[in-house]
């Protein structure tokens, strides 16, 4: 085990991010890091296109991560599991002043352990805490042995990891929250979303299995949807690397939407939206941020979902609703994901209903809910990232 430096050198700071979401965070975290630390800062890691323009040159290209469904994940087993081991002996033979790793818990976690079973003078923060407040709550416990402290972009995670006996955990932000102005209407843009036909966003995921598993039953939803005399204008906001899975998928639906490609179509899109078709997960969060009702769904594949149903233990899986604290949000899942359910929830969203304004009434509370006062996420992550090497270095 190597001790800690103390003299007034580079800090040396190790980061662990394996997708893109992951990425953007660390690339901010590492520029605020840089600027507290007035250069004087080292970055080694994982990470992807981000983090590279921040200076990280990283252990493996995380395009080799990017693996979607059980069967999948059993035939690339090897290689991750060297991937981890190959991490971990990297971090160890390092010896940064701290390890910070960053979501994809089934990655970092195991690397984290090992970093700690290893070298446990070397303090470890996680940046973006695992669901363990809706599925395996025993994580919770579990992650005292190998994280220093637990840093949240959801308000109510504190809390639960008070009560589930976590290490400690603080409230950082979305960094959702910082992109609130380009969410929301003008005068203009709000006169369209106020207008006849309605703008109704379709939003089927953000991955290729994702897509797989709901252009079919989104697509029948949109045509019963018009068959029933419901005008509207279709937009499909997606990102690059999917438009052609995209554009295969909406081959055959009745209602041929207009795909809106990156982030800056997407938040176009968002603006003059009414109401949106979604798939379930951080996109509900960004709707609501943007206060556009929605109806939300999922489907997977029968052994995933066989898995959650017994798994999941919340009222909700839909982020808009946890942070809202209500169930406003309507939500339809696996067996219940059908044409004839959404297209008649997707009405009321449409319409002036009671649904749709119980959704805009919470949606507004949410700004309170969610702030951070005058600091952005990655300002109050550095902070708690630079006290965890002071006190290190102070232990030392």
């Amino acid at each position: 085990m190597q001790a800690r430096a103390t003299t007034n050198v580079a800090r040396k700071i190790f980061l662990i991010a394996t997708e893109e979401s992951g990425d953007r965070l660390g690339a901010s975290l590492m520029k605020v890091l840089r600027q507290r630390l007035g250069g004087a800062v080292r970055f080694e890691g994982v990470g992807g296109r981000s983090m590279a323009r921040e200076g990280l040159a990283s252990l493996f290209p995380i395009e080799q991560l990017s693996i979607i469904g059980l069967a999948a994940v059993v035939k690339q087993l090897p290689k991750i599991l060297r991937l981890i081991r190959e991490t971990a002996a990297a971090v160890t033979e390092a010896s940064p002043d701290i390890l910070v790793i960053i979501d994809s818990p089934d990655f970092t976690h195991r690397v984290a352990r090992r970093v700690r079973s290893r070298d446990p003078s070397i303090p470890i923060i996680d940046y973006v805490s695992p669901s363990v407040w809706a599925w395996r709550p025993g994580r919770a416990r579990a992650m005292r042995t190998y994280v220093d402290h637990v840093l949240a972009l959801l308000p109510f995670e504190p809390e639960e990891y008070r009560r589930l006996r976590g290490p400690p955990c603080s409230y950082v932000g979305h960094p959702l929250t910082e992109q609130i102005s380009v969410l929301r209407p003008g005068v203009d843009e709000q006169k369209r979303r106020d207008e006849q036909p309605p703008v109704l966003l379709v939003l089927p995921g953000s991955r290729g299995s994702e897509i797989r598993h709901h252009m079919t039953v989104f697509g029948e939803t949109l045509g019963r949807l018009r068959a029933e005399g419901a005008l509207f204008e279709l937009i499909l906001p997606t990102m690059p690397h999917l438009q052609d899975a995209v554009r295969e998928g909406v081959k055959n639906w009745p209602v041929q939407p207009r795909i809106a490609i990156g982030e800056q179509e997407k938040r176009a899109a968002f603006r003059i939206g009414r109401a949106a078709l979604a798939k379930s997960g951080t996109v509900t969060l960004e709707l609501a941020l943007a206060g556009v009702p929605m109806v939300t769904a999922y489907r997977t594949g029968a052994i995933e979902a066989w898995i959650l149903r017994r798994a999941i233990n919340v009222k909700s899986v839909i982020l808009a609703n946890l942070v809202a604290g209500e169930n406003v949000v309507p939500e339809f899942l696996q067996e219940n994901c059908t044409p004839e359910k959404l297209s008649q929830a997707l009405r009321e969203v449409l319409g002036d209903s009671p649904s749709r304004r119980r959704q805009v009434d919470a949606f507004a509370k949410i700004d309170a809910i969610m702030s951070t006062g005058n600091q952005t996420p990655s300002t109050r992550a550095a902070d708690i990232v630079l006290a965890a090497m002071r006190k290190a270095r102070g232990a030392g």
